[in-house]
């Protein structure tokens, strides 16, 4: 019993300091807010984001699915297999991390996208149970406000484990890295506008 009890207590200070050093890790973005519930095997995830760039950016960043490696931290295969008009297949392999614990995760994903407004993608095969998300992108005055729902069962030991602190930090760092891309497309695309008008 007190093998058990200590071991429990051990397991307890580990997962607090993983989610510590996680959160400082990755940081808080004030424009990003998530909620994340377990519903038995289902988490539900939903996120809002505001980042101030063009409907027109934020979308080109959002279904640049051939980049997304570079984009994204925690993929290492990003590719669009197949076009169909507005319905995309797109194949993604990746590493999930969480403190010194990882995971590999791959998928194939229909993607259907309705222009410059909203992309609804399911999972045809995947290390996960099930992954259904939505991405709308609604504009504001001078910025985007982009908002995510997101309903998975994993099937990574990992995320069962470490449950809703493991899925609000993986959702949380992919949003801060897509936040942070728009950004410097924005500014990359202002900065090349002011170039080519003061040559005119």
């Amino acid at each position: 019993m007190m093998g058990t009890a200590r071991t429990r207590m051990l397991a307890a200070a580990l997962f607090c300091l993983l989610s510590l050093a996680c959160k400082a890790a990755s940081g808080v973005d004030q424009n990003i807010d998530i909620a994340v519930q377990q519903n038995g095997d289902t988490f539900i995830i939903d996120a809002t984001m505001e980042v101030p760039v063009s409907v027109d950016t934020a979308w080109e960043v959002m279904t640049d699915f051939d980049h997304m490696t570079s984009i994204l931290g925690n993929l290492t295969v990003s590719k669009v297999i197949s076009r169909n008009g507005n319905v995309w297949i797109v194949r993604q392999e990746g590493l999930a991390k969480y403190g010194p614990f990882s995971y590999s995760f791959e998928s194939d994903r229909q993607i259907h996208l309705e222009s410059k407004k909203r992309i609804v993608a399911r999972n045809l095969t995947s290390t996960a149970t099930r992954m259904d998300s939505e991405a709308e992108i609604v504009p504001l005055n001078q910025d985007v406000r982009i908002k995510y729902h997101i309903e998975m069962v994993p099937g990574s030991l990992l995320v069962r484990m470490f449950g809703l602190p493991f899925v609000r930090h993986e959702v949380e760092e992919q949003l801060q890295r897509m936040a942070r891309e728009m950004t410097l497309r924005h500014a990359t695309a202002e900065s090349t506008g002011k170039t080519s008008a003061s040559q005119d």
